[in-house]
């Protein structure tokens, strides 16, 4: 009873300055933290989903924008011998958190090298690997258009045909925004949410809702299709800026 008292007391600090880290993080930069919270275990397990669903054959994982590490700490024991996962991270605290993370979690002590951080942009992450699934935890929605156009090129570009985009948006946002935001900011908010529409019509292959999130979230799975059945670009009209 003590050693699973200890133990838990210690998830719980952890858990306490974790959030405590996010919520300074985003008070430094709310556009590119993207929240005031990490992502609960609940939504945790929905990003990650593609991932079990595949186990146990050997995977190439990406996270991109993994803050903290709670999605990070739902995929390191998902992966099997033999895979491997990218971490991308270009807030400098949280990269290095991510760092300590991989070096000290048990599941990786026999196998390090497995789990390697990249403190960049995704856009930037000069690799020639392909993945089999991609978790995405940026904040598309707080990106300008031209620079959501380009991750999501990215993402694509890494992706295996056939590979998977996970990825999620908080529900409320479009209607807060639109009570909160100057007209140059919702026109902002209006043009990403219609690119991401259309991404969603040309690729998405499932959407779940995930209440028991603070606050609650929206996720998707996008998948690449096989070589042989590629599809164009997703068409935007011209009312984007």
């Amino acid at each position: 009873m003590n050693d699973w008292t200890t133990s838990h007391d210690r998830v719980l600090a952890q858990r306490n300055a974790e959030g405590w880290m996010f919520l300074i993080e985003a008070a430094r930069d709310l556009r590119t933290t993207g929240a005031i919270a990490p992502s609960g275990t609940a939504l945790a397990r929905a990003l990650t989903e593609p991932v079990r669903a595949l186990a146990p054959r050997p995977l190439a994982v990406l996270e991109a924008g993994a803050g903290t590490g709670p999605v990070t700490r739902a995929l390191i024991p998902q992966l099997s011998r033999g895979s491997r996962l990218d971490i991308v991270e270009a807030n400098p605290r949280f990269a290095a958190r991510l760092r300590h993370l991989v070096t000290t979690h048990p599941h990786l002590a026999a196998r390090p090298a497995q789990v390697t951080v990249h403190q960049t942009y995704v856009q930037q992450l000069d690799t020639d690997q392909r993945y089999d699934v991609i978790v995405s935890g940026l904040p598309l929605t707080n990106f300008t258009p031209v620079q959501v156009e380009r991750i999501m090129a990215r993402y694509l570009e890494l992706l295996h045909p056939g590979g998977t985009l996970t990825y999620f948006a908080y529900l409320g946002t479009r209607k807060a925004r639109a009570l909160a935001a100057s007209r140059a900011e919702a026109r902002r908010h209006a043009a990403v949410d219609e690119i991401m529409a259309a991404y969603q019509r040309t690729y998405a292959t499932g959407r779940w809702t995930v209440w028991a999130n603070l606050p609650p979230a929206c996720v998707w799975h996008l998948q690449r299709p096989l070589l042989s059945a590629e599809r164009r670009e997703p068409q935007f009209d011209g009312s984007r800026r």
